[in-house]
């Protein structure tokens, strides 16, 4: 098979030296919401292994739009500590990306600072909250927050920025019926659901001129039974963002909120994002419930390589002149050329890149390279409360209820 990871790839203005980008999973490295020396050497490390782009995690455009405590808020005066940040990246050859979004109803108020707001009103078991759904007049002004985000991006020195579209945040909550009960002009038909989505693009497009790649992230299916699919409800959002000039589109699936295994695959390890959680009436809470967490909230859903390209291939032959992104599964050099030979953009990776930061350095040698990553999740669920870690490289050695849940999961992901 032509090996096609090593051609550039072009997106708007941007061009990467090759096809390879990091995808924007949370690092949960930003404590008090400012970048930490850990962030800049995490997105340097990666940069220097040989990706095109590495892309920071989920910035929220406005306070409101947090969902962890350790996320990036946009506002001037990070912007210093993301231009160093950026500088670094530049520096090792890399592109520097940054999602661009806001939660909606996936916050709680001791996070946010106000009432988490979202489509409609509703309450989230996850948070657990009350959400209160957002007024007509307040959307311009929500919306206007992504193209001042943009104008800060650009100000950091990034090259590009993604918008988060999907996975059941805000644009999300807007797009899915399943969140969106609104019985007026944004509410209802895919039409009126798409109107606040075209808001906020509208303003980045407009703030991002000619000199900032815009990618967005949406999803194909939410992962719920009856839920949304491709021909339905995805496609025609893609065919909306190409109508107002985004320069590619990131194919992603599943709803944090709902059917969280639908977007990273495997088990949630639960014994682990229990044991370094710092509040221990859920903690003890989780650990009671288990069986019904497991069954109920967080289902496994198993992993295989390159999980999204059947549905993202829908999307490639439907819209044959947009550019679209990968993203989903991938591990080894084989199947990330078996995926841009079906004339994907670029490719984004996350697992295999915190497992080996020169991932992709090391395909410059062998093409047919896996990475070691075993898909125990591990990382995930150690994220809640801490910075993302793969636990092949932690300094400490593990407790050993946590290392009996990580051999136990990487056995059934991984059969023999």
């Amino acid at each position: 098979m032509e090996n096609r990871i090593f051609e550039e790839a072009h997106i708007g203005p941007l061009t990467l030296r090759n096809r390879t980008i990091r995808s924007a999973a949370f690092e949960s490295m930003c404590p008090g919401h400012r970048p930490s020396q850990m962030l800049y050497d995490y997105h340097t490390s990666v940069a220097r292994g040989g990706v095109g782009m590495t892309t920071v995690a989920y910035a929220a455009v406005t306070e409101s739009g947090l969902s962890f405590d350790r996320q990036l808020v946009m506002n001037k005066s990070i912007v210093p500590e993301l231009r160093n940040l950026t500088d670094g990246i530049h520096r090792e050859g890399a592109a520097a990306g940054i999602q661009l979004g806001h939660c909606g109803n996936m916050s709680h108020k001791e996070i946010c600072g106000c009432i988490p707001v979202g489509a409609s009103t509703s309450y989230n078991l996850y948070s657990p909250t009350l959400v209160r759904g957002l007024r007509r007049d307040e959307l311009p002004a929500l919306a206007a927050k992504f193209g001042e985000a943009v104008n800060l991006a650009r100000e950091s020195g990034f090259d590009e920025v993604e918008i988060h579209c999907g996975h059941g945040y805000l644009i999300d909550q807007f797009l899915n019926p399943f969140f969106n009960k609104r019985t007026d002009e944004y509410g209802g038909t895919l039409e009126n659901r798409m109107r606040f989505m075209t808001m906020c693009i509208e303003e980045v497009m407009k703030a991002a001129r000619d000199d900032m790649a815009v990618v967005c992230k949406i999803n194909m299916r939410d992962g719920r039974k009856n839920g949304t699919t491709p021909e339905q409800d995805s496609i025609p959002v893609a065919r909306r963002l190409q109508e107002l000039g985004v320069h590619a589109v990131v194919l992603s699936g599943g709803l944090v909120s709902a059917t969280p295994l639908y977007v990273m695959r495997g088990e949630m390890p639960l014994q682990t994002m229990t044991h370094y959680m710092d509040k221990p009436w859920l903690k003890y809470s989780i650990r009671a419930a288990k069986p019904l967490v497991k069954k109920f909230m967080v289902p496994t859903v198993n992993y295989r390589e390159a999980f999204f390209l059947e549905d993202a291939l829908k999307f490639r032959e439907a819209l044959p002149d947009m550019k679209f992104i990968y993203v989903g599964g991938l591990v080894a050099g084989d199947k990330i050329n078996e995926v841009l030979s079906h004339g994907f953009e670029a490719v984004q990776m996350a697992r295999s890149l915190l497992n080996e930061p020169d991932f992709v350095n090391r395909l410059h040698t062998d093409p047919h390279h896996r990475c070691q990553c075993r898909h125990s999740n591990y990382c995930i669920g150690r994220m809640y409360t801490l910075e993302m870690a793969c636990h092949q490289h932690l300094n400490e050695p593990l407790p050993a209820d946590l290392q009996r849940e990580i051999e136990r999961i990487e056995h059934e992901q991984n059969p023999a």
